[in-house]
Order: structure tokens, then C-alpha cells, then sequence
């Protein structure tokens, strides 16, 4: 089984699906709503888990309100929390998120969560632990705590460890030396407001040690690595339920590909099929893509 370490943020997520998206001072149905783990890391982990993969998750600290959920979640799937630190003088950290069709706007206290590390020196994550990563195959690190993050990432080039990132900037650590390393439309409006998925391409590219993705939702995303040609790929067309979890899900595909040691053709149609599985349900975290749904998906269009 492959064995993958995971860093990053892990939240209790509160979904709520409407029939159409909240207007001021005008009414919407709720049509339903679920709790489940959530965040980059805490979703990967469940897809990666479904697909198969032995999962170490480490990453912020569990309050005592997520904590419960988080227990009961992961009990019978193939993901160790034993890294986590759980925190009973602690809530938390949970967001909420509004969908209605392709759209979504989440919400939560993260400012406040990093205000007061920053401000307050009150971090509440973990520092990565080193035999988490030597023991590992694979690794998948989000960017969201800065030294930290590098940390995992320095541990994983110590040891011969692949591994996948999301939204860091192209100058940094964790791009230069990923296997894999994924820029969002979300990843650009939070560090290069107001470029281009066209002008930056080239820069991550250049910048990059393994293969760089710039996805766009579901929109063609281009891929390649340094000194070679930008390819590009249409994503898989499905009716989609809901979009919450679609880039955490690309991620896991990219890791779990990576892991089957699959050329970079072979894992963008991958990591693009378990995206497109994933938002034809709702929620894909109580139902995650299975392998034998992403290999249909892919088979759909060969």
C-alpha cells in the first residue's frame, strides 16, 4: 500500500447547499447540509484514502469541537492521526460554506487564526515531525504555514521523498523542489492579483525542479516542466453538483498518480478525472472518488 504524509489544514467544514445563492434581504432554501472534515490536507487525506493509499496527516491543531468529528471520521478509513495534536483549551477551526450550482463562498475565522499567530506568537499548528516524513513514500505539503511548511518540504529532499504542493510562490522552497506543484485561480488572485494565468505560466515553469500545473476550474490548465513546452488539458465534462473540494481532490489525484509513477500526461488526466468525479456529487467528502470511477472517467474520453 502506498504510504503518504500530509501537512496542512485540516478543518470541520459546514456545507450548506441552497437552491440559489444568497441575494440581500431575499430568502434561499437550504436543499441540504452536511459536517465533515474538511480543508486542503483533511480532504485530501479522505480522497487519497478512498483511492487506496496509507495516509499520515499532521498540520494545525484539533479544538475540542472538531476534534470529536475528526475521530469519528477517519476511524475506519486508512488515515493515521496520531502526529495531530489535539487541544481541549482549544474550539477549533471550522468554516462554512454557501453552494449553489458551479458556485461557492466559504467563510470561517482564519484571519483571526492568523492574526494571532503572527501578532500573538499563538501558533496553533504543528511543526512537521521528522520520522513522519523519512517513514513515508510520498508527500503532499499545503503552503498555509510558512516555515513550517519549508520544513516539510526541506525533510522531504533530506530523504528522497516526493511531493505535491499547491499556491506557493514561484521563488519559494516549496515550488523549486516539488514533484509536483499546482497553482489555482484562487492560488493567483491571493499573490499576483491582477496577472495572468498566460504570463505567469512561464515563470512557475522556469522556477520549477518537477512538473508544474496551473489549473483554471474547469477550464483548460496548462503543465510542463522547466525547459520544455507548455502543454495543456481539458478538463472532464460532468454535471456538477457542487465545486467545494474539486481542487483539494486534483491534488490528491496528482499525489496518488505521482506515487503509481505515472508520466506527466497520464497523471494530469488522473488528477483531472478524480476532480470531475468529485464535483458530479455532493458532498464528495461522504462519498470520495473511487478508483475504479476515476479509471471509468478517463476511459470516458479515450
Amino acid at each position: 500500500m502506498i504510504s503518504v504524509y500530509l501537512y496542512g489544514m485540516i478543518v470541520g467544514s459546514n456545507s450548506f447547499k441552497l437552491s440559489e445563492f444568497v441575494k440581500p434581504d431575499e430568502y434561499s432554501e437550504i436543499e441540504a447540509s452536511y459536517n465533515f472534515p474538511g480543508g486542503e490536507t483533511g480532504t485530501c487525506a479522505t480522497v487519497l484514502a478512498s483511492l487506496g493509499a496509507q495516509v499520515v496527516m499532521d498540520g494545525n491543531h484539533i479544538g475540542r469541537k472538531v476534534a470529536p468529528l475528526v475521530k469519528e471520521f477517519y476511524k475506519k478509513k486508512s488515515v493515521n492521526l496520531n502526529s495531530l495534536h489535539f487541544d481541549e483549551g482549544y474550539e477549533g477551526l471550522e468554516d462554512y460554506v454557501l453552494i449553489a450550482g458551479d458556485a461557492r463562498t466559504p467563510m470561517g475565522t482564519f484571519g483571526k487564526f492568523y492574526t494571532q499567530a503572527y501578532r500573538d506568537g499563538l501558533k496553533r499548528w504543528n511543526s512537521p515531525k521528522e520520522n513522519d516524513i523519512q517513514n513515508c513514500d510520498f508527500a503532499a505539503i499545503d503552503p498555509y504555514f510558512q516555515a513550517e511548511c519549508d520544513l516539510a518540504a526541506k525533510y522531504c529532499v533530506k530523504y528522497g521523498k516526493p511531493y505535491v504542493t499547491i499556491d506557493c510562490s514561484f521563488d519559494g522552497f516549496l515550488h523549486k523542489n516539488a514533484a509536483v506543484s499546482i497553482l489555482s485561480g484562487e492560488g493567483i488572485h491571493n499573490l499576483y492579483p491582477g496577472k495572468t494565468r498566460e504570463e505567469l505560466f512561464p515563470i512557475y515553469q522556469e522556477n520549477g525542479g518537477g512538473l508544474t500545473i496551473l489549473t483554471h476550474g474547469g477550464h483548460e490548465f496548462f503543465y510542463g516542466r522547466s525547459g520544455g513546452k507548455m502543454k495543456s488539458f481539458q478538463p472532464y465534462k460532468v454535471e456538477v453538483a457542487s465545486t467545494l473540494g474539486a481542487g483539494d481532490t486534483f491534488k490528491a489525484g496528482c499525489t496518488y498518480a505521482l506515487a503509481k509513477g505515472m508520466e506527466d500526461d497520464e497523471l494530469v488526466r488522473f488528477a483531472s478525472a478524480c476532480s470531475a468525479v468529485a464535483i458530479s456529487r455532493y458532498p464528495s467528502q461522504l462519498n470520495p472518488p473511487r478508483l475504479e470511477e476515476v479509471e471509468a472517467m478517463i476511459q470516458s474520453r479515450l
